[in-house]
């Protein structure tokens, strides 16, 4: 299915199917399930949910600078395209 068809449609989301391929990521992955295993047997069940609570605003907060930042390579990419046509087309 073409590019376009694929975003109308709701098939193409980036966020979804990028995985980073650095090996260091799933073992990153690993480390932070254990540590909030290990903090889950410290903290009592409030303060567990409260900790949860902050890393949840974490990365929602973090979701927004992916997008800002995926959407602001788009732009430089797109006029990147735009700067090399035009030059064409003063050539």
């Amino acid at each position: 299915m073409p590019i376009l068809e694929s975003l109308y449609y709701g098939n193409l989301i980036p966020h979804e199917t990028a995985v980073p391929q650095d090996p260091k990521y799933r073992q990153m992955g690993r480390q932070i399930s254990e540590s909030m295993e290990a903090w889950k047997g410290k903290l009592s069940d409030e303060d567990f949910k409260e900790l949860e609570a902050l890393l949840d605003l974490y990365q929602q907060i973090q979701g927004m600078e992916l997008a800002t930042s995926f959407s602001q390579g788009f732009r430089i990419g797109a006029a990147m395209v735009f700067e090399v046509y035009a030059e064409r087309m003063d050539t």
